[in-house]
């Protein structure tokens, strides 16, 4: 057997909950031929050791260093690591970490396993949160575009596929597609790069084969093979050729590729003029200038989805970006919003090496002064960069909110720079204080502030003549500051037709009728349109033809039906199909934040 053990003597409560988690989810796959079996969890001392079959198998990274495998054991080998993967989709897991060190081979039996589901998810989809690509989960060399969290999507099963193609890149190549020392170099390539081609990097390799590589190394997951299935297939076609001919010729691939799983893609639909406004915004701010740019439109209309596009050139130019919400129950606390992000900011510091966590300290102590105190008591988790600082005077009001916003922008000065533009993204700013207003007019018409973005999104139909809101945007435009304006409409009938299209893998005649039901019952908001076809997918009136390689549905069955065109409606009956014991614990949730 083999013994996995935790490495710390006194690990934290959450280690031991991902161990404990690893363990179970490996034991799901108990007898399933792909996957390494799981015997035990025990104790040991204050931690916990996993008993694990030994196969005689070690890792693939060990092998591919020691001795080069022929193109005809490599093709083999890849469709046993493919049949593997699509033992663990099949339990509807994403295991987030493919990568050599966590496939293991048997050279001699040619048996291959998968191994640690440490960060495995069971989530159909999940959403990335922004970290410093130090503390990224999964291996940095291996992850997908998405998994950086600087993506703008969400991670479905097919990041797997992105990892998978890197390590087919690394088997079939003997090199990495991007490699070096920078954490953010290597995020960035992942983002944005575009690898050698694997034919010409190893001229012995056949070009479909590279084909196959870059497919699954593409950006988008809409892009890459979309089942295991489809990928085997053509790795199988690969292998019999070479085994028949001697030799592997081109063919078309991907024609056995079709998804199971009703995937709506993640795409911006018209939205092409409001992303160009967006970057070319962020560029002027990577330039120096400091800038407001302002997003309204109903909720659900994509305002967040545009926002987070500005993540990828936002990497090159090794920028921050940090959001804060306003809430409309909490506009009795000052700076709420701001506060959450430059919170979000001290976390992201925190994750960077300790040299450069010592450059921020002195930059920042630099900046502040005598004055440090005046940010902890908004911010106390400063405190963990700058430490404990003294005490300011007492003042009277209206002075103590000059010194205040002096402070704030000495503050900012020392965070937004040329090496690190920084984006600041402020939701609903609908429901945003007096306070809040006041400071955003001040540091947006501070001319001496440099490479710092100011995104604030709002819901245009809850602002009236009379909104503080527009007062605010008022002086900010007398002072001299241009204020960059986008606003959201709901899509058209040829956008909504166009997702349709993709979504369902047809011809826009076939879908254009059901987008003109779906404009009808949704008028176009991208939300309610995306849970209005996920409710038509769940009831079965949208299901896939294998026959015909696309999805089907019978327009007047779905006209038949008594489907509400109310999103609030619709999302609470969705809300209703889980158990009372559910509904529970999500009502405690919201109360709890």
């Amino acid at each position: 057997v083999i013994l996995k053990i935790l490495q710390q003597e006194y690990p934290t409560p959450q280690e031991v909950a991902r161990f404990k988690r690893e363990y179970e989810i490996t034991r799901q796959f108990d007898g399933v031929e792909g996957i390494v079996q799981a015997y035990k969890l025990e104790e040991y001392g204050n931690r916990l050791i996993m008993i694990l079959e030994d196969f005689g198998a070690r890792p693939l990274s060990h092998q591919l260093s020691e001795q080069i495998p022929s193109l005809e054991e490599l093709l083999s080998l890849a469709i046993s690591i493919v049949t593997a993967l699509h033992q663990v989709h099949q339990e509807h897991l994403i295991h987030k970490d493919i990568n050599p060190a966590n496939i293991v081979w048997n050279r001699q039996t040619q048996q291959v396993k998968l191994i640690d589901f440490g960060i495995s998810t069971q989530l159909s989809r999940e959403q990335s949160s922004l970290t410093n690509p130090e503390v990224l989960e999964g291996t940095l060399t291996y992850i997908s575009p998405e998994q950086t969290g600087r993506m703008n999507r969400a991670i479905d099963y097919r990041t797997d596929f992105y990892s998978l193609g890197v390590t087919f890149y690394q088997m079939f190549t003997g090199k990495l597609p991007f490699s070096g020392e920078d954490a953010m170099e290597l995020v960035h390539a992942h983002l944005a790069k575009t690898p050698s081609l694997p034919h010409q990097v190893n001229s012995s390799l056949p070009e479909v084969l590279s084909q196959i590589i870059l497919k699954l190394m593409a950006k988008t997951a809409e892009e890459r093979y979309q089942s295991t299935l489809g990928l085997k297939t053509d790795l199988q076609r690969c292998l019999d050729q070479l085994r028949s001919q001697g030799k592997i010729e081109n063919f078309v691939i991907a024609q056995s590729d079709l998804s199971e799983q009703f995937q709506i893609p993640q795409k911006l639909y018209g939205r092409e003029k409001e992303v160009e406004q967006l970057l070319e915004t962020f560029t002027q701010v990577s330039e120096g200038a400091t800038e407001l740019l302002l997003i309204s439109g109903y909720s659900g209309i994509g305002k967040s989805a545009l926002v987070h596009e500005v993540h990828r050139p936002m990497v090159a130019k090794r920028g921050y970006f940090i959001e804060g919400k306003f809430d409309q129950f909490k506009r009795d606390i000052p700076y709420i919003s701001l506060i959450q992000a430059f919170q979000e900011l001290v976390r992201q510091i925190l994750t960077e090496s300790e040299a450069d966590i010592e450059h921020w300290k002195q930059r920042l102590l630099e900046a502040l002064g005598s004055n440090g105190a005046v940010i902890t008591e908004v911010i106390p988790e400063m405190e963990w960069i700058i430490g404990k600082q003294p005490g300011v005077s007492d003042l009277p009001p209206l002075e103590l909110k000059n010194r205040f916003h002096l402070v704030f922008q000495s503050f900012i000065k020392a965070c937004a720079t040329a090496d690190h533009p920084l984006v600041i993204f402020l939701d609903d700013l609908q429901w945003a204080d007096l306070s809040s207003l006041e400071l955003l007019k001040v540091l947006v018409t501070d001319s001496q502030m440099k490479h710092l973005l100011f995104i604030s999104a709002y819901r245009n139909n809850e602002v009236d003549a009379s909104h503080p809101l527009l007062f605010t945007l008022k002086d900010i435009e007398e002072n001299g500051k241009q204020i960059h304006s986008l606003t959201l409409d709901p899509l058209s009938l040829e956008n909504i037709n166009e997702l349709l299209a993709e979504t369902l893998l047809c011809k826009k005649e076939v879908s254009l009728a059901l987008a003109e039901l779906c404009l009808q019952k949704t008028l176009g908001n991208p939300f309610f349109l995306n849970q209005f076809l996920l409710s038509l997918s769940d009831a079965g009136w949208i299901s896939l033809d294998q026959q015909l390689g696309r999805w089907s549905w019978d327009i007047a069955e779905i006209q038949a039906q008594q489907i509400t065109n109310n999103v609030v409606e619709l999302m609470s009956k969705k809300l209703q199909t889980l158990s009372q014991k559910n509904q529970k614990v999500l009502q405690f949730a919201a109360c709890v934040g």
